[in-house]
């Protein structure tokens, strides 16, 4: 009888989305961390165990056929004819740094960690962009899962597709992803929809590693639904015009050495999404109007952290100074905050241990 599989461990990294004007393009990794540790045994027809700490540890489901990091990997597992988790699984543990719903990619990195599982476990050598394949069946928009599978600082699109891959990669997410009954078990859900080949591309853009991430955040959970639905379904041509501009700025500035304050303020300015979010988010527009290179040397730029409420402060220096100021502007509308410094990371990682 052969050796058991060594211990694996999954490493997916926070993410910060749209950075100012890139909305649903940009991304960022950051140092915060969603860890899996993944045991194996002999086989055996003994269920295997989730345990879970951390962030969420007391509002996760630990069965694995409602918990979303096992429900993608069988996801994987299915789409490669694998229909149950292998018998020599013996255990899950997560640990989790990533607050959930506060706009630091913790359902990406839930997604993401769920793909890689699904690769381990089935020992399919899936390759990085086919791994992006099966997170974007799941997670539509690619800013997030993207930074947090390869890392740094990332712009990327979904493809256009020819008419039948379009049609696979747009079945409804209740059909790639179903609610599985109470009684559900390996006989249910066994054919779903399998993602096409290449829906996402995307790009690494140079970062100025002296630049370091101040995430401000608020202690109040927003989902990334209600923040979508405050959003406009039509842009002026002037709004679209000013985003694009800026971001086309931004994806350079960020690289260069030393960081120009003047250029990246301006370029981290949006009009499509923040303005019509601040209602969601007490305190916001004073926060990103307030806080200033001119006020707070080292200061880059100040934008919304994905959909929020997450404040991304980008600076050099000063970091303390940066989020003291923006704590007081949420303490006058009593809303309370924690703050870290985060560098801007590599992505996923998967090693035996």
């Amino acid at each position: 009888m052969s050796d058991p599989r060594p211990t694996v461990e999954i490493t997916v990294p926070a993410t910060s989305a749209n950075i100012g004007p890139g909305f649903d393009v940009v991304g960022l990794s950051l140092s915060l961390y969603l860890s899996l540790t993944v045991k194996f045994g002999l086989p055996s027809s003994n269920p295997f165990a989730i345990t879970y700490s951390g962030e969420g540890a007391n509002e996760v489901p630990l069965d694995p056929y409602r918990n979303l990091l096992t429900r993608v990997a069988l996801y994987v597992l299915r789409c490669n004819n694998q229909r149950s988790f292998p018998a020599d699984l013996v255990s899950i543990h997560v640990d989790n740094q990533i607050p959930f719903g506060r706009g630091l990619g913790s359902s990406g990195a839930a997604v993401i960690a769920g793909v890689l599982l699904g690769n381990v476990l089935g020992q399919f050598n899936l390759t990085r962009e086919r791994l992006l394949d099966y997170a974007l069946m799941i997670e539509r928009h690619p800013d997030n899962v993207t930074a947090a599978l390869v890392g740094g600082f990332v712009g990327s699109y979904l493809r256009e597709l020819d008419p039948a891959a379009t049609v696979a990669s747009q079945v409804p997410l209740s059909e790639v992803l179903p609610e599985y009954p109470p009684d559900a078990g390996e006989n249910w859900g066994l054919s779903p929809p399998h993602p096409p080949v290449g829906i996402g591309h995307y790009v690494k853009f140079n970062w100025n590693s002296s630049i370091k991430a101040v995430a401000i955040i608020p202690r109040f959970e927003l989902s990334t639904a209600k923040a979508r639905e405050a959003l406009p379904l039509q842009y002026s041509r002037k709004d679209l015009v000013f985003n694009m501009q800026r971001l086309a700025v931004l994806t350079t500035a960020l690289g260069q050495s030393p960081p120009d304050p003047e250029l990246i303020y301006e370029a981290m300015k949006d009009r499509v999404h923040q303005p019509y979010r601040k209602a969601l988010i007490p305190g916001l527009p004073a926060v990103t109007s307030s806080i200033t290179p001119e006020t707070h040397p080292g200061l880059l730029g100040i934008c919304l952290s994905g959909a929020g409420p997450t404040i991304l402060a980008l600076a050099t220096q000063n970091f303390m100074a940066i989020a003291e100021s923006a704590s007081k502007i949420f303490a006058e509308e009593n809303i309370q905050v924690d703050w870290k410094v985060l560098e801007v990371v590599g992505g996923s990682e998967v090693k035996e241990v």
